[in-house]
């Protein structure tokens, strides 16, 4: 199964219902009805599917579809061809996280050897590698046109270790518009790179004190709110003084911190020590932030059923947080528990020849069978 899935190129900026198409088909194969959520345009979708009692509420298994791009990657192998060496399954969304999602797929004729007291869903979901929004339509119908579960366990790859926190990512895009002229006469032009770099000086400074804050629950790993850039462009040729100039940067916040708190900083830096020297130019001149992809932090929800059911399926008696985000967020602003724990190591995703292990993937199917011994006798 985990060759069949990885065998379908999700990547994001595809297209993933032929491989949705695949696991209705394969569901109904067994008797299990699908239900499809759809984007506006129509070329990607999310499903959800209920095996047992279709009138009580059950405990969701959350993946994503979608994977990284491979391109400029130097693999080994065909990326969307699993490749078994040293018990190790090589190809693109074995680890994050089509692992997990055939893991849940193949389990399904055990699922209904039991049979379920408790039902177990599966909710998978698109794009959420651009920012977790294929899954959001998906939470929206819960309660409503599809099953609310009563606990969620998103299965992204946390080495089968139980997972309750990890941070919040906010990322932004701010442009500054200057004033171009020949670089000859600078002083009649107002320089958008230049006051870029004052904005991003800022940002390190920004980053410095989030730093020197720390992480008061000292659970984190890096132990602090990081603020990082990503991406800069601007101007068009090196005798203009530049009109534009955009950069992207990201807040990844522990619990507690307003990404926002950042934000509004950096504005008023700009309207008080920027944007005065741009209008002196020319009052066309200004900065602007959008806000592009804003992914919820989980919270740790001490002995929610979320959390005891994956402790009692995984053989652990500890939570852990990460560093990257998940689904899982905006599923706990359902008011939905829910727990991070899936197989492989968040080192190997989004990398050339990524992987699992196949010992992971045992582990994972020890915690399923735990799981289905859970839901029949009823949680």
């Amino acid at each position: 199964m985990i060759a069949r899935l990885v065998g379908f190129d999700t990547t994001s900026r595809n297209s993933n219902l032929e491989l949705i198409g695949f696991v209705k088909d394969y569901l109904a194969s067994h008797g299990v009805e699908s239900s499809l959520v759809p984007n506006e345009t129509g070329d990607k979708a999310s499903l959800f599917a209920t095996i047992g009692p279709k009138d009580a509420g059950g405990i969701a298994l959350s993946g994503h579809t979608d994977c990284v791009p491979v391109d400029g990657q130097g693999w080994s192998s065909d990326p969307f061809t699993v490749t078994e060496k040293d018990r190790r399954l090589y190809g693109r969304g074995t680890c994050d996280m089509k692992g997990f999602v055939a893991i849940a797929l193949a389990m399904v004729p055990e699922f209904l050897s039991r049979p379920l007291s408790t039902p177990i869903h599966l909710a998978l979901s698109y794009d959420e590698e651009v920012g977790c929004t294929g899954v959001r339509p998906m939470i929206g119908e819960l309660g409503a046109a599809l099953p609310k579960p009563r606990a969620v366990i998103v299965g992204e790859p946390t080495e089968m270790a139980v997972v309750d926190a990890h941070k919040t990512i906010t990322d932004y895009l701010t442009e500054v518009t200057g004033h171009e002229v020949h670089s000859a006469h600078i002083d009649k032009g107002a320089n958008s790179i230049l006051a870029a770099a004052e904005l991003l000086g800022e940002i390190a400074r920004m980053r410095d004190d989030m730093i020197a804050a720390g992480d008061p629950s000292g659970r984190f790993e890096p132990a602090y709110t990081t603020v990082h850039v990503g991406q800069i462009w601007g101007g068009t040729a090196h005798n203009i003084v530049p009109l534009k100039c955009r950069f992207e940067w990201e807040v990844r916040s522990l619990p507690g911190v307003d990404p926002d708190d950042l934000l509004k900083r950096l504005e008023a830096f700009g309207e008080t020590h920027v944007l005065p020297q741009l209008r002196r130019i020319a009052p066309t001149t200004g900065i602007s932030t959008v806000r592009q992809v804003d992914v919820i932090g989980l919270a740790p929800d001490p002995g929610s059923l979320a959390e005891t059911l994956a402790m009692r399926c995984a053989g652990s008696n500890e939570t852990r947080t990460v560093a990257y985000a998940t689904e899982g967020g905006l599923f706990q602003a359902r008011d939905i528990p829910t727990i991070v724990c899936g197989p492989g190591s968040i080192s190997q995703a989004h990398q050339p020849d990524e992987y699992i292990e196949i010992s992971q993937v045992e582990a994972c199917v020890a915690f399923m069978r735990r799981l289905a011994d859970a839901a029949r006798a009823g949680i």
